[in-house]
């Protein structure tokens, strides 16, 4: 377990909530929960050794279920592999576990609104509901990136400007990936993690979305027990 200290991070004005983020990777979406205002602790099967906030290692799905009632929020990037199409044409995806199903199952199961992120084409295959459907261009970022998110509240709130796809947006290029790690602002992280990783702009958003529009305040949760 980890936890950043305040030096560590940009600053930001608390809203006085927490949110559990379910396969975290090394953060960028973490990150931009954390800038609408959120007190955020991450859990991955995987080791992340640059995740900026409190970390847990364990699998998701079980830590959803048996620590998600103590947030607001809760977040879910289950993995993606096996809707990408990426996946189709290099592998083969009855080798990747779909967890959204299981994923989306448990956070229903704690009574806390959820939002889960994952590719548009979860969506295309009626495996999401596709709330918000968000891209790097409307952010003002210098990337095309096309990411999904479903919430428990349904989607709504503020209006975004269309996707721009003009001529000078990054490509995701194995050789450019430091740049492109740098243009989505996952700065902190390491190339091989930002393949991963999805700008915290979009968070950043969808949890001021929650804010404004959804959110009633909640009783007993982690950040009134500390």
């Amino acid at each position: 377990m980890r936890s950043a200290t305040v030096t560590d991070l940009p600053p930001r004005r608390p809203n006085g909530l927490t949110v559990l983020d379910a396969c975290c990777g090394a953060g960028g979406l973490s990150m931009g929960y954390y800038l609408a205002g959120y007190d955020v602790v991450g859990v991955d099967i995987n080791p992340m050794p640059n995740y900026p906030f409190e970390f847990h290692q364990a699998d998701a799905v079980q830590y959803v279920t048996d620590h998600g009632a103590d947030f607001d929020l809760i977040h879910g990037s289950w993995p993606c592999q096996h809707f990408a199409r990426v996946t189709a044409w290099r592998g083969n995806r009855d080798n990747h576990p779909d967890l959204l199903g299981p994923g989306r199952e448990a956070m229903r199961s704690t009574g806390r609104p959820w939002v889960i992120e994952n590719v548009p084409e979860a969506s295309w295959s009626r495996h999401l509901r596709a709330d918000y459907l968000l891209c790097g261009s409307q952010f003002g970022l210098n990337v095309r990136r096309h990411r999904a998110f479903e919430t428990s509240w349904g989607g709504g709130g503020d209006l975004l400007p269309p996707c721009w796809h003009h001529k000078g947006l990054l490509p995701f290029e194995h050789k450019g990936e430091r740049a492109y790690a740098d243009a989505m602002g996952c700065t902190w992280m390491n190339k091989t993690e930002a393949r991963q990783a999805v700008p915290p702009a979009y968070t950043e958003w969808v949890g001021r979305q929650y804010l404004d529009h959804h959110h009633t305040p909640a009783t007993c949760t982690r950040a009134q027990q500390r």
